[in-house]
């Protein structure tokens, strides 16, 4: 990989550190390893960590299929009709900033959140469609042939090989309710997949119950009659282990992955069924949504209960959630999606979200990621219909909301050209957010890991920290 300067974007100093541990755990922590088996692997092999402790988590809204920068954040109500759409904009907290009109609670708390309105991927990344723009804004690095496949590790993985080590109660680095495009772990290994919830707490026909922590071997820790037999059953899978010639020894490491699935700490965060009617009301209850019109993007889930859920583990202490907040993909019936079920799901649930974490006294410490992978194309098209116009896929700009971590709120940073095209002044790009939120973790953006082939890479190839937000 070129280590050249990237255009338009800082690079960090790399400087080199080469572990040979990397080479055993590509060879042992293959794509079948359990996630519970994996775990004390983990904690060994990071025991030499450098990260320091902090009190810090991050939560990363995703917003997958691009949502529409013109008709939520960046509105141009001065532009011609073909560009500005349905819309109008609307007074918000903050005198002078505008959002769509369908969007009142979000308006109403803009004092605690902000909007980067200049964001862009840059040219030399390549040409950004949903899957390789994904991975650009969940690693920082462009994508490979199959773009559905990490080619570096997601932001959620570089947390947790820093970070896992030093709260082993609870996993650093859980997604909501699985994994989608760019959130895998490359050639870290599969110790630094997410834990995922599988289950989908906003599910209306089913109750939310997250799977054993990962026990491996399909052991159910609640059908374990005693400690002894706990230990019975670490002696068998410890001589397993052992036999295989993959490690010596679990020692401490074992009582420490073991502590995950068997300690209450874990099992309260993830406890949802705990939370108030009111409180689930006031993230929003909607059904399931799959257009029945032309295709508007498609699915709609119960955004506002996987938020919920994301808020309990930030405040339990898991250090990175991802939610998966899909489907704004309005190539058609753009407006009739997002004034009918989209906007009015998202505007419930990002305001609860931002004005619960204030009130419990953790908006300081949590910094809180709005985006997707693209904005819309600004001049809306007419395919399905003069009743049914869409918005395309648009790279070249786009909008991101960043509560939270010290972020000030009811700032505006950049903006775009009158038509919402390109960033007009103070560009910025994905990389600089994952900057931003590494700096807020205490992550070292100058480490380099080794990948399958000897090769060391740096955690971000580019990118600065949202200084304009502190």
């Amino acid at each position: 990989m070129s280590q050249t300067m990237p255009t338009g974007c800082l690079q960090f100093e790399r400087g080199l550190r080469r572990n040979r541990r990397e080479f055993l755990r590509a060879g042992v922590l293959g794509a079948g390893a359990a996630w519970g088996l994996s775990l004390p692997r983990l904690l060994r092999a990071e025991s030499q960590g450098l990260a320091t402790r902090k009190d810090t988590s991050v939560i990363i809204l995703w917003m997958r299929g691009g949502p529409s920068h013109l008709d939520m954040w960046d509105m141009k109500p001065d532009a011609p009709a073909e560009y500005r759409g349905e819309f109008h904009p609307v007074s918000t907290r903050i005198s002078g900033i505008q959002l769509s009109e369908h969007l009142p609670k979000t308006a109403a708390c803009l004092d605690k959140w902000s909007i980067i309105r200049s964001m862009a991927h840059r040219k030399e990344d390549g040409l950004a469609d949903h899957s390789s723009g994904d991975q650009i804004c969940f690693t920082g690095y462009p994508s490979g042939r199959d773009p559905s496949g990490n080619v570096a590790p997601s932001v959620g993985s570089i947390v947790k090989k820093q970070l896992q080590r030093l709260d082993p109660t609870l996993p650093a680095y859980v997604m909501i309710p699985r994994m989608v495009p760019g959130t895998n772990s490359s050639y870290l290994g599969a110790a630094y997949r997410p834990f995922e919830t599988q289950a989908d707490p906003g599910d209306p026909n089913a109750a939310f119950t997250v799977p054993d922590l990962s026990s491996p071997e399909g052991l159910s820790v609640s059908r374990l009659g005693s400690r002894m037999e706990l230990r019975g059953e670490m002696d068998r899978l410890r001589r397993q282990v052992d036999g295989s010639g993959v490690m010596a020894a679990m020692d401490d490491f074992d009582r420490q992955a073991w502590s995950m699935m068997t300690g209450d700490r874990a099992r309260k965060a993830f406890d949802f069924a705990s939370e108030s009617a009111a409180t689930r009301e006031r993230y929003g209850i909607f059904p399931n949504y799959r257009s029945t019109r032309v295709f508007a993007g498609g699915d709609a889930p119960n955004w506002g209960q996987r938020v919920l859920l994301a808020r309990r583990l930030v405040e339990a202490g898991v250090r990175l959630v991802t939610v998966d907040c899909r489907w704004w993909d309005t190539h058609e019936d753009n407006f009739w999606s997002l004034k009918n079920e989209f906007l009015p799901r998202w505007d419930l649930a990002y305001s609860a979200l931002i004005q619960d974490l204030s009130d419990r006294g953790l908006l300081e410490r949590t910094l809180v990621v709005a985006w997707g992978e693209m904005g819309r194309m600004p001049l809306i098209n007419t395919r399905a219909g003069a009743d049914k116009p869409g918005r395309d896929h648009w790279p070249n700009a786009m909008s991101v909301a960043i509560a939270g971590g010290g972020a000030q709120g009811g700032r505006i940073v950049g903006s775009t050209d009158s038509k919402g095209m390109v960033p007009k002044d103070n560009p910025k790009c994905p990389q600089d957010v994952l900057a931003t939120v590494y700096r807020h973790l205490g992550v070292d953006p100058d480490v380099n890991y080794v990948d399958n082939s000897g090769r060391p890479h740096p955690v971000l190839p580019c990118g600065r920290p949202l200084d304009e937000l502190f």
